[in-house]
C-alpha cells in the first residue's frame, strides 16, 4: 500500500504528515508487541493463530465438500459477521457453482423472503455467524431457516448446518445438542476485525476464492508495516493524516473509488472506521464514493459543496484494458476514443477527479495492487491497523461499540425481551 497527499501544498505537505506520525511512533511499537495491553480485543494480529494451518485446512475440506452437494449457500449475519466474507465473494467474476445468499442483514419482512424464494427446490447449506448469539437479525433469521431446512431435510438437515461462534456461548451449545458443525469465533476478536479468522474465511472458501492467498497477503503487508519507520509507514501516515484533518475541523472522510468490485469493500470499511472511531462525541463520518457512477450525484458536492470533509482516493491497479473503442461505420460524435481502451476512460476519470476535488477540499491517495485474494487480504490488514491507530490518536477505544449496544438494549425492550 502507498500512501500521498493529492496537491498537498493547498491543505499540508507531506512533511506535515509525516512528523506526525513520527509523533505517534509509540503506536507502531505497540503494534510490534501485538497490542499486548489489549490482548482481549487485538487477536486478529495473531495471523499465525487465527489462520493457522490446521484452520486453513479444515475450512478447505468443508468447503470442498459444500461444494459438491450445495446449489445455494446462505450465510446469516450482520455487519462484522459477513462484510468482509462478502467483499471478496462479490469482487470474484468467475461463474460460481454455488450461490452465496446473504440473511440476517435486515429485519424487512421482504429480505427474508427473498433468501426463501431462492432456497426453493435447491440444495442448501447453512452457515449461522454470531460471536455471542444475541443480535437480533442473524437469530430471528436463523430461527426461520433451520425451520425450512428440517421440514426440507428432516434430521438431515443437520448435516447441512454450521454455525461460527464463541466457544462455550449459546450457540456452541446449541451445536453439541443437535450435531451442528461449529467453527470459531475467537473471544479475542470482534466482528469488524474479523476477516482472518473461520468468520471471515469459510464463507469465502466456499464461494471458491483462495484463503491462503488471502491470509498470505494480511501477512506479508503486516511484516511490511511493522517493519517500516514510523515517518515512513503508510497505516501510520494515513491515520496521522486523516486526525490532522480532524483536528483541523473536517468531520466526514469520502472514501472514493473507480473500481466497482471494491464496493462491498467500501461498506465493510464504512463500519470499521464508523463503529470503531464513532464515539465520545468524536471521529470522521465515514461516506463512501463509488465512481465514476456518483460523479454527478456526490461528486458535484465534493467539488463545490459545504467544505466539511476530506477524500481518500483508493486507487487499484487495473491488469486488463478492457473493451476497445475502435469506430464503427457510425458517426456518434465520439471519434477521440478511436484509439482507446476503456482502461484509459476510467484513468482519465480518476486523474481529472482527483485534480478537480483536490482544488476544493483535502484529498489523500492510497494505492493498491490488482484485484486478486492476495491484495484484499493487504487492503484488510492495513486498514484494521490504520484504524487502530487513527482511534488511539483521538483518544477513542477502537474495539468497544457502546452506541450499538445501547441500540439493542431499547430494541429488546421493545420486543419483550428482559433485559439487565
Amino acid at each position: 500500500m502507498r500512501f500521498s497527499v493529492i496537491g498537498g501544498a493547498a491543505w499540508f505537505d507531506e512533511h506535515v504528515v509525516a512528523a506526525r506520525a513520527a509523533a505517534y511512533a509509540q503506536l507502531l511499537e505497540e503494534a510490534r508487541q501485538g497490542f499486548s495491553h489489549d490482548q482481549a480485543s487485538a487477536g486478529w494480529m495473531a495471523l499465525e493463530e487465527t489462520a493457522s494451518e490446521s484452520v486453513l485446512r479444515r475450512i478447505e475440506k468443508k468447503a470442498a465438500e459444500i461444494a459438491r452437494e450445495a446449489d445455494v449457500f446462505v450465510l446469516i449475519g450482520v455487519g462484522g459477521s459477513n462484510n468482509a466474507a462478502r467483499a471478496i465473494i462479490e469482487s470474484m467474476t468467475a461463474d460460481r457453482k454455488i450461490e452465496i445468499v446473504y440473511a440476517g442483514t435486515a429485519t424487512a419482512p421482504s429480505s427474508l423472503e427473498r433468501v426463501l424464494a431462492r432456497m426453493k427446490d435447491r440444495s442448501v447449506y447453512v452457515n449461522v455467524i454470531a460471536k455471542n448469539f444475541e443480535t437480533l437479525e442473524p437469530g430471528a433469521a436463523f430461527r426461520v431457516i433451520r425451520k425450512e431446512m428440517y421440514r426440507r431435510y428432516g434430521s438431515d438437515a443437520a448435516q447441512r448446518i454450521m454455525a461460527t461462534g464463541t466457544p462455550g456461548s449459546r450457540l456452541h451449545r446449541l451445536c453439541q445438542t443437535h450435531g451442528w458443525d461449529f467453527f470459531t469465533f475467537p473471544k479475542t476478536v470482534g466482528g469488524r476485525y474479523s476477516a482472518f479468522t473461520d468468520v471471515g474465511l469459510l464463507p469465502m472458501a466456499v464461494a471458491g476464492a483462495d484463503i491462503r492467498a488471502f491470509v498470505r497477503g494480511a501477512q506479508k503487508m503486516q511484516t511490511q508495516l511493522l517493519n517500516t519507520p514510523a515517518c515512513e509507514n503508510p497505516a501510520l501516515l494515513y491515520a496521522a493524516a486523516r486526525t490532522l484533518l480532524y483536528d483541523r475541523g473536517y468531520r466526514v472522510e469520502f472514501l472514493t473509488f473507480f473500481e466497482p468490485r471494491l464496493s462491498f469493500f467500501a461498506k465493510w470499511w464504512l463500519q470499521l472506521f464508523g463503529e470503531s472511531e464513532g464515539k465520545r462525541d468524536k471521529g470522521l463520518l465515514p461516506h463512501t464514493c463509488e465512481c465514476s457512477e456518483e460523479l454527478h450525484a456526490l461528486g458535484q458536492f465534493l467539488q463545490q459543496g459545504t467544505p466539511i470533509g476530506l477524500e481518500t482516493f483508493l486507487c487499484m491497479e487495473e491488469v486488463s484494458k478492457g473493451p476497445s473503442l475502435e469506430p464503427d461505420d457510425v458517426d456518434d460524435g465520439f471519434g477521440y476514443l478511436d484509439t482507446k481502451h476503456f482502461c484509459d476512460l476510467n484513468e482519465a476519470a480518476l486523474a481529472a477527479t482527483m485534480e478537480a476535488h483536490s482544488r476544493h477540499l483535502p484529498c489523500l491517495r492510497l494505492e493498491t495492487g490488482c484485484c486478486t485474494e492476495e491484495t484484499f487480504g493487504g487492503m484488510y490488514f492495513f486498514f484494521m491497523l490504520a484504524c487502530v491507530f487513527s482511534c488511539r490518536m483521538l483518544g477513542v477505544d477502537p474495539f468497544d461499540g457502546p452506541g450499538v449496544e445501547a441500540y439493542k438494549q431499547s430494541m429488546f425492550s421493545k420486543l419483550g425481551k428482559e433485559t439487565v
